[in-house]
């Protein structure tokens, strides 16, 4: 029954909707907005820079690991090569050791992996922030009483969507984000 009313309901709102869509001036007499705040991320300079960042620090990340996996792996062999001229408790302290520096470079690695994603969000995090008083001034222009994330909003109206209104506003106002974003991803040493 309850079921049947909704879908009567979005039946006459779609009719009465689709013969009374708002015109481009009605929307700037919205007192609701949306924006895709994901679009806004990754369209805007600001994010872009963000991504690049994260993706450049990434890169740097497996081409560490690729020379430090090569550089173990050659230890590796170097210490099977031993083994047949060395005495037993000799090669076992001494691949224990290499066991060791093996687990703290993994730890290391790691840590650093976590430090990128780690600054991943906190690049979006800041980006966000930001961008709070310049989609308060879009909003103030277009006389809204709130701006919604346009992923939450069971319907609406493309003409209320002003993501590209807002991204063209951060891009003027942020440009590529350097002042927003730390200088530098901090560096983790690989071992103690």
């Amino acid at each position: 029954m309850l079921r049947a009313a909704f879908l009567a309901l979005i039946m006459l709102s779609s009719v009465a909707t689709a013969q009374d869509a708002p015109d481009e001036q009605s929307r700037l007499e919205s007192a609701i907005l949306t924006v895709m705040p994901d679009r806004m991320f990754e369209e805007s300079m600001a994010g872009k820079t963000a991504e690049r960042r994260f993706e450049d620090a990434s890169q740097a990340l497996v081409a560490e690991n690729r020379v430090l996996e090569a550089d173990l792996a050659a230890e590796e062999r170097a210490l099977t090569d031993k083994r047949r001229t060395m005495p037993s408790d000799a090669f076992h302290l001494e691949a224990a050791a290499f066991d060791k520096r093996v687990e703290q470079a993994r730890r290391g690695q790691d840590a650093k992996s976590v430090l990128i994603t780690r600054q991943r969000d906190q690049d979006r995090k800041a980006f966000f922030q930001a961008s709070i008083p310049i989609l308060a001034e879009l909003m103030q222009s277009e006389g809204a009483l709130a701006i919604l994330d346009r992923g939450s909003v069971f319907l609406s109206f493309d003409l209320i969507d002003v993501t590209d209104r807002a991204i063209a506003a951060l891009d003027e106002q942020l440009g590529d984000g350097a002042d927003i974003f730390d200088a530098e991803i901090a560096d983790t040493p690989t071992t103690p």
